[in-house]
């Protein structure tokens, strides 16, 4: 035989709250994407920086920004999903 153990589902009250959270991270995503995009700007200006470094970087601040987008999309689908 067969048991299935029922997994109690989150309240609404725990779905915003991880939406919340969710949101903060896309947030310091955010930020982490423009301290990138400074960093490649300042090398930009420095001779001995390496030619792969600004690229880099931007591609890496790119993604940050992805993350982020994803991160309130899940945000979303919870907080949808908590007034359904």
């Amino acid at each position: 035989m067969v048991t299935e153990s029922l997994r109690m589902l989150p309240s609404a009250d725990e779905l915003h709250y991880q939406a919340s959270r969710l949101r903060a991270d896309a947030d310091l995503m955010e930020g982490y994407a423009q301290q990138l995009l400074a960093t490649a700007s300042e090398l930009s200006a420095c001779p001995t920086a390496p030619e792969w470094s600004r690229p880099t970087l931007e591609l890496q601040a790119a993604a940050c920004s992805t993350a982020a987008k994803q991160l309130r999309t899940a945000a979303e689908a919870l907080l949808a999903h908590s007034r359904a």
